[in-house]
């Protein structure tokens, strides 16, 4: 057995540490750097801790347990287990983009061998894996599907930046094309994931099991932020109503918040672009995801009209974000909704710096091309926004930030008596 992982990000390279310490895994990713970085026993995701990178890795690829990456289609020949971990991104109409799912299924297409499974762990509408990506490896491999080759569905669950939560200690839903080949894919994660495994009946059941995980939790985080809009109209705290429901036992503790990431702001979207093709338009699934994806104005237009009671001049004054990333303590900045908060601000002519010591300067200016600090910069603000919960920002000395009569606005909720408002 030898295992091929396609796609070295915040999925791919915990998963290939994990197998790498019963089989040999051959990481294989497009990006040079990123392969270097990890051959080098450095990850700059922070999933995987430098002391367990290099406890798996290996000079070459090997026969015997451990981890290689590479860019090499060649050293992927000899695999007979395929794991496709790339993301499934929509577009700027909030469409499915599907692309990299297609380049990805054209490399191991290339080199698919008679008998070998290739599991997709992408998170997709029921139908992709065997109505998508299957069509693309019979016809770049030749292969007839079920007969030379098979396939599998496990949907990832990592949760970025997550310590405790790691990708052993998530129990894995499998699924496989045929009943033989289902046990065969429950039986490999199995083996490396302490948590267990749930065997789906079929890929489809298992693709959709998925995408309305992420789907459920949108809503629900739309339904409190359509709470939050309601009492800041009535003058009433949220949180505090929040805290006040959550004592009956059976009340959902979800609080209001920007909806971002590669996951729960992207996915219900998957699932509603299969809805209306099959001809049912999904009411309220893009409710929720309107309202959601509407909050990073909703923030903008509460900041300023604190600033406003306050006697601020907003054109031309000086806000300092605090935080970059889709969440706290964590660097990745994948469709961070916080760009949606710096856009409205900067409408109404206000100059926003932006510190985050988790971002990625380089990575936040090709993505969004915004200007990011690691540092604190010098400077005194008229209006602080803490977007973004990172532990660094609990003990910030907010009084040598501000102006005499700054502004704090609280995203997040966790500032108390130091915020001037909070979602």
């Amino acid at each position: 057995m030898k295992i091929a992982l396609i796609g070295l990000g915040y999925v791919g390279l915990p998963l290939a540490r994990l197998f790498a310490t019963k089989y040999p895994v051959i990481g294989f990713d497009i990006n040079q750097a990123r392969v270097d970085e990890l051959n080098a026993g450095k990850d700059s995701t922070l999933e995987v801790e430098d002391s367990l990178l290099k406890s798996v890795l290996v000079d070459a690829p090997s026969k015997e347990k451990g981890l290689f990456c590479s860019t090499d289609i060649d050293d992927i020949r000899d695999c007979n287990y395929y794991v496709v971990t790339v993301p499934t991104p929509v577009d700027k109409n909030n469409r499915p983009d599907l692309t990299p799912l297609y380049k990805s299924s054209e490399t191991v297409g290339k080199v698919l061998k008679k008998g070998d499974i290739v599991i997709y762990e992408s998170t997709v509408y029921p139908g992709v894996t065997e109505e998508e990506c299957v069509p693309v490896l019979e016809r770049v491999s030749g292969l007839k599907f079920n007969i030379d080759f098979f396939a599998g569905y496990s949907p990832e669950r990592i949760n970025p930046g997550d310590k405790e939560h790691t990708v052993e200690k998530i129990l894995k839903v499998t699924a496989g094309s045929t009943p033989e080949i289902g046990q065969k894919v429950d039986a490999l994660y199995k083996s490396v994931i302490t948590a267990g495994t749930h065997l789906a009946p079929t890929i489809k059941v298992a693709e959709a099991a998925k995408v309305i995980e992420n789907s459920q939790r949108d809503i629900n985080i739309a339904f409190v932020n359509e709470l939050s809009k309601i009492f800041n109209c009535m003058g009433i705290d949220t949180h505090a109503v929040l805290e006040a429901a959550g004592t009956k036992w059976n009340f959902l503790p979800f609080r209001p918040g920007l909806v971002g990431g590669h996951c729960i702001g992207v996915d219900p979207y998957y699932l509603a672009q299969k809805a209306q093709e099959v001809g049912y338009h999904p009411e309220i699934i893009l409710a929720g995801r309107r309202l959601n994806d509407s909050m990073g104005e909703y923030v903008a237009s509460q900041v300023v009209k604190l600033m406003i009671r306050k006697g601020i001049i907003v054109n031309g004054s000086k806000i300092l974000m605090l935080g970059i990333t889709f969440k706290e303590n964590c660097p990745d900045v994948r469709n961070t909704k916080i760009v949606d908060v710096i856009k409205s601000l900067k409408e109404y002519g206000i100059t926003v710096s932006v510190y985050d010591p988790w971002a990625n300067p380089a990575e936040v200016m090709h993505e969004y091309a915004l200007e990011t600090f690691n540092n604190l910069p010098f400077d005194t603000f008229d209006a602080i926004v803490l977007g973004v919960a990172h532990k660094e920002f609990a003990t910030l000395d907010f009084a040598a930030l501000k102006k005499a009569n700054s502004v704090v606005y609280d995203v997040k909720g966790i500032l108390g008596a130091k915020a001037d408002g909070r979602l």
